[in-house]
């Protein structure tokens, strides 16, 4: 095992962290009737989500052991399982929702920092069939905490994402973006923070708003993204789909 991590790798560490701690103070100030309500992300109740993110982190480890073994190990054993897990832990009480959020996010922290220096190098192929290294993968778990935290509605909104968390989950929506084909060209600007890119080839329209509602549209979240305007189009466009 490495004594250190690199400078990269232990940022993206620390914004799992702070985004872990933000989650879990959601998710411990959820009433019992809470759990049930609605999400951006229906027909996904809070407590699908939550457990969605719990079971995404033990995904994730799964993902990490093969980096560790050199094996390859699917991340789910199959999306129907995928579907199971989610739905028999969606109605449990906050109490058992937390310990599993907390419990499973110490397994992600441990499995991360048990890598050792050759398996940082090794891909691993996502349910997607995309194909990433352990580093992308710690920011991959930023994106899962953030968006779906988002998703939650539950008090903590796409603008509340803090700048670079934000930034991390952009870059890699637009880094799987890609890897596809036929990814329409567009560019997105931030009008409250320095940020510029494109996506796919570029050119084609120019999508303009806060940080966070950049963040809620490419990411799907349309519904969310209230305070953007375009240039080159009708109307604002929808986002690549990216998953």
């Amino acid at each position: 095992m490495r004594e250190t991590l690199d400078a990269l790798e232990t940022a993206l560490l620390e914004s799992v962290d702070a985004s872990t701690k933000r989650f879990v103070e959601t998710v411990g100030g959820l009433a019992a009737g809470q759990v049930a309500g609605e999400t951006l992300i229906p027909p996904w109740t809070r407590g699908h989500v939550i457990t969605h993110v719990a079971r995404a982190a033990d995904s994730l480890c799964r993902l990490l052991e093969g980096a560790r073994t050199g094996t390859e190990i699917p991340q789910y054993a199959s999306m129907a399982a995928r579907e199971e897990e989610i739905e028999a832990g969606a109605g449990r009480p906050v109490a058992a929702l937390l310990d599993d959020v907390i419990e499973s996010a110490a397994r992600f922290d441990s499995a991360v920092r048990a890598l050792p220096q050759e398996a940082w190098w090794r891909r691993v192929r996502l349910r997607t069939g995309e194909l990433r290294t352990p580093g992308s993968l710690v920011a991959t778990r930023v994106r899962e905490l953030e968006v779906h935290h988002a998703d939650l509605a539950a008090g903590y909104a796409f603008g509340d994402v803090p700048e670079a968390a934000a930034r991390f989950v952009i870059d890699d929506v637009i880094g799987a973006l890609e890897k596809r084909d036929g990814v329409p060209g567009m560019r997105i600007e931030a009008t409250d923070v320095d940020l510029v890119r494109d996506i796919g080839a570029g050119g084609g329209p120019l999508v303009r708003g806060p940080l966070g509602d950049l963040l809620a549209w490419i990411t799907g979240r349309g519904q969310a993204a209230v305070g953007l305007s375009v240039s080159g189009a009708q109307g604002v466009p929808d986002a690549p789909y990216w998953i």
